[in-house]
């Protein structure tokens, strides 16, 4: 398959779906509003093939916007969208602008990949953020059974290596899942249901597009 665009979703929340032979399957449901092609970036003037892609409406009024983007919205006749998306694409699958695209851009049963902001959990400990085992329950360990344990050296090298699992900051980052399979798509609600979970909070955006490993 070659590269196509991909898609702007919002995240509903998590639901199960009922196959045909009574099976129930853990689903994500993802709302695809209009996305709408702003721009087209082509070998010969930026060095790489790409297409951005406008949705989710945003502030209503263009005067409220910056110029280069009134000038955007103004040139394919929309109101102002709140996320602009940039996707790599072969050349011969490039759309003109102000192309409008919905969740029939996928199929059923195709498998795609998804990226997303994950749920932030704040500051976390070595066993929650890097599933450690923790010290000992009892012989000689006390206050620390949740501690990480050593993380350096004695005389050489004597420092702690760059990239140490340690406690720290968890989630708020940028997340991608790969080959996940469309289970099924409701074109009158714009939802693409997805099997299994999908990275980020309800009401993330998701940026969806076409399985680069699994077709």
């Amino acid at each position: 398959m070659k590269n196509r665009t991909g898609l702007i979703a919002t995240k509903i929340g998590n639901s199960s779906y009922f196959s045909d032979n009574g099976k129930v399957i853990p689903v994500t449901l993802l709302r695809v509003d209009e996305c709408i092609v702003s721009n087209i970036k082509t070998l010969e003037k930026d060095g790489y093939t790409s297409l951005q892609v406008a949705s989710i409406d945003g502030k209503s009024d263009l005067k409220k916007i910056n110029k280069p983007q009134q000038k955007l919205f103004a040139n394919i006749k929309t109101t102002p969208k709140k996320i602009i998306k940039e996707f790599r694409v072969d050349p011969e699958n490039t759309l003109e602008v102000g192309t409008k695209l919905d969740v029939s851009h996928f199929q059923k049963d195709q498998y795609v990949d998804v990226t997303s902001k994950s749920i932030g959990k704040g500051f976390a400990g070595a066993m929650k953020r890097h599933n450690f085992g923790g010290l000992r329950a009892s012989h000689g360990v006390s206050i620390s059974h949740r501690s990480h344990g050593s993380t350096g050296q004695n005389q050489d090298p004597g420092k702690v290596f760059k990239g140490k699992k340690m406690a720290g900051h968890m989630g708020a980052r940028k997340v991608t899942k790969l080959n996940l399979k469309v289970i099924d798509i409701d074109e009158v609600n714009k939802l693409l249901i997805i099997n299994g979970s999908v990275p980020g909070r309800k009401n993330s955006v998701v940026f969806v597009r076409d399985a680069i490993k699994k077709n």
